[in-house]
């Protein structure tokens, strides 16, 4: 699992963000393995408040809480792995002083810091107590008096540290995630589970407690992400170059997968990243 993220850095609608809307920082080395970034928000009390943004499957889970700083008063929740793409209405709107912090973990890392299964988070929403109670109670009373948001990731990153459960990981799912991400996605769920010399049934059993989807969902959610990185990384998308490195049917069938998850088609979807950007160079999460 150490080298995973070398391999796989999945990627938002608006990779190209990192202003006072949205920033990310990267964690230490020895939880890379684990977690995706630490990212903030924040708003100031002007009544200004964030425009509803597109909200796309990226394989990951967040634990986010909002600090509203002028009322002293901290809301809390965990998102699980979404395989749906949705727009927000936007938040943090009115006059109070507010900052969001969120983690965000792999799909497949999530369960090690939490003391429950990750059945049953497939596009839902919940408090943070009831998946990860100990990081919800550590963390949540500092984010009162520590305001800067590398403070935040710092004292975030030790709580994380001491709560991995390295005892909880196993050995078959690692490989599973292993092939599915050097293949791209591009994997039925029967090849998958000879590779890991598990039944059909088991391998879906445990991708259901790790991962909260099934093994065929996140096989076509990690393709679908590698895709999203190659219609941004090319000048000119060629569909056709893609349907053959993806095993997809034809032109038609990618151009549909790929809006199912993005509600746009390639083109339209660079073009809201571009939008969205607001300084490229500075970015983070694409980098």
């Amino acid at each position: 699992m150490n080298s995973y993220y070398r391999l796989y850095r999945p990627i938002t609608a608006a990779p190209f963000r990192n202003d006072g809307t949205y920033t990310e920082i990267p964690p230490c080395d020895a939880l890379k393995p684990y977690i995706k970034c630490f990212w903030s928000s924040e708003r100031p009390a002007d009544g200004a408040g964030t425009e509803g943004e597109l909200i796309i499957p990226d394989t990951c889970m967040d634990i986010i809480f909002e600090v509203n700083h002028t009322r002293n008063r901290i809301e809390n929740r965990f998102v699980g792995i979404n395989n749906k793409a949705f727009l927000t209405a936007g938040g943090m709107k009115g006059t109070d002083r507010r900052s969001v912090f969120g983690i965000r973990f792999y799909a497949w890392t999530a369960v090690l810091f939490s003391q429950d299964s990750m059945d049953g988070v497939q596009n839902n929403v919940f408090d943070a107590e009831q998946h990860f109670m100990a990081i919800k109670n550590c963390l949540e009373p500092l984010l009162y008096e520590i305001t800067a948001f590398p403070s935040r990731a710092k004292e975030a990153e030790k709580i994380l540290l001491r709560r991995l459960e390295t005892r909880r990981q196993k050995p078959a799912l690692e490989a599973a995630i292993a092939v599915l991400l050097t293949q791209k996605g591009n994997l039925r769920t029967a090849a998958l589970a000879d590779e890991v010399f598990l039944s059909r049934r088991q391998l879906e059993r445990l991708f259901r407690e790790y991962t909260g989807v099934s093994p065929k969902q996140l096989s076509s959610l990690i393709r679908y992400q590698y895709l999203w990185q190659d219609i941004l990384r090319e000048e000119s998308f060629d569909a056709a170059n893609a349907v053959h490195k993806y095993g997809y049917t034809d032109q038609s069938h990618l151009l549909h997968d790929f809006k199912k998850y993005h509600t746009l088609l390639p083109k339209e979807a660079k073009a809201y990243a571009r939008k969205m950007a607001g300084n490229p160079v500075a970015n983070l999460q694409y980098k």
